[in-house]
């Protein structure tokens, strides 16, 4: 059997022939690489793949500027019909003017073009899919470094997001100090920032934005030191009984938002070191009918998305197990088989949820354990 004739630089192949599958990052990942683009990608789509595939091409189209052209498969494990399938498609490529990405796709499918490729002396590789590179097997011995190209926005349409709105902005350093007093206080302001979380919630319900401190500081000193706190932030003022606060950025923050925005930060001072290449917040997804999810923080490192929630309410009965099983569905909807996802929680998680927790893969990082946040970050990150 013949090798790929020498010569043959497959960095300048013109055209890719993918295999949809329903893990679509491996089939974006080279085409986003602009020393791998090929002008052209030929989509080898079984009925199930139908949808996915139309994902994967308004990235192509839109973001790429890479022609498209789709080929249906009527039964994904009939071997015979697919490699007739393949012979027709590539009979007119001259040898090294095709490749395949061999990493989708059914087996079967997987196997027919394999042989199809190399029977006509067609460049092949495939996509690891932990280690981000691409592995050459026609030629062989050849391996390239993906560049991380991917971004949030992307990533999230090729599993389904028809929009997807995310913040990027930083945290002025006051807010930086703020989020670090209350972390390093943590045991003397848990009860307190429950019921911060409580006040800032009925506020939202009230057009001033203010409410009632039912409670005075000799009966709850530390509550009233919290208040102080962000007070001297100029996020809300207190008189007499009456806590009002600045604006509904303001509010939002005392209802929780400041973990987000101090785990946010974490993320970001790991962004150079752990080559992270995309970190957003408050990121909004609608998906097909206006389905809406959200995630709190997402990153994407190595093409991988990682997603982390934040709570600062108190769990009750089984609201640990909702949240992590929402986690872990919305992780697998959205992130597919290599995504990653963390819970991090002003108060204590107990046990059982943290069994829970690893059997879902879920990463905790909790109460006193806030004040290592960064450090957990960077070992989950790393894994």
């Amino acid at each position: 059997m013949n090798t790929l004739q020498k010569g043959v630089n497959p960095l300048t192949i013109g055209t890719h022939l993918i295999l949809v599958s329903a893990q679509p990052i491996p089939n974006l990942t080279p085409v986003l690489d602009i020393k791998l683009r090929p002008q052209k990608v030929i989509m080898l789509v079984s009925p199930d793949m139908q949808q996915r595939s139309l994902y994967l091409e308004t990235i192509f189209k839109k973001q790429c500027g890479v022609e498209v052209e789709r080929h249906e498969i009527k039964d994904p494990w009939d071997l015979e019909a697919i490699t007739l399938q393949l012979i027709e498609i590539i009979g007119g490529y001259q040898p090294g003017t095709i490749a395949l990405n061999a990493t989708g796709g059914t087996k079967l499918m997987a196997l027919a073009a394999f042989d199809v490729f190399k029977e006509n002396n067609q460049a092949i590789f495939y996509i690891h899919p932990e280690q981000d590179r691409l592995i050459w097997l026609e030629p062989k011995n050849h391996t390239i470094a993906l560049d991380n190209k991917l971004k949030l926005e992307n990533y999230l349409m090729a599993y389904g997001a028809e929009e997807v709105e995310t913040e990027r902005n930083g945290v002025i350093y006051e807010l930086q100090d703020l989020c670090t007093s209350i972390v390093k206080d943590i045991r003397h302001f848990g009860r307190a920032l429950g019921t911060l979380n409580y006040l800032a919630l009925k506020a939202e319900e009230n057009q001033n934005l203010t409410v009632t401190v039912e409670e005075g500081p000799k009966a709850r000193r530390d509550l009233w030191d919290l208040i102080e706190i962000f007070e001297e932030q100029g996020l809300c003022t207190i008189t007499g009984h009456n806590l009002s606060f600045k604006d509904e950025i303001s509010r939002f923050i005392a209802n929780g938002g400041w973990l987000e925005l101090y785990t946010y930060k974490q993320c970001l001072n790991l962004k150079k070191d752990l080559s992270i290449q995309d970190i957003g917040r408050n990121i909004e997804i609608i998906r097909q009918l206006g389905v809406k999810n959200e995630i709190d923080i997402g990153l994407i490192r190595a093409n991988r998305l990682h997603m982390i929630e934040c709570k600062t309410k108190k769990f009750r009965d089984n609201g640990s197990a909702d949240t992590l099983y929402k986690l872990d569905s919305l992780r697998d909807l959205m992130g597919g088989l290599q995504a990653k996802a963390m819970l991090v929680s002003f108060n204590q998680v107990d046990r059982s949820s943290r069994s829970r927790a690893k059997e879902l893969r879920i990463a905790v990082c909790c109460y006193t354990e806030l004040q290592h946040l960064q450090t957990h970050l960077k070992t989950w990150l790393d894994v």
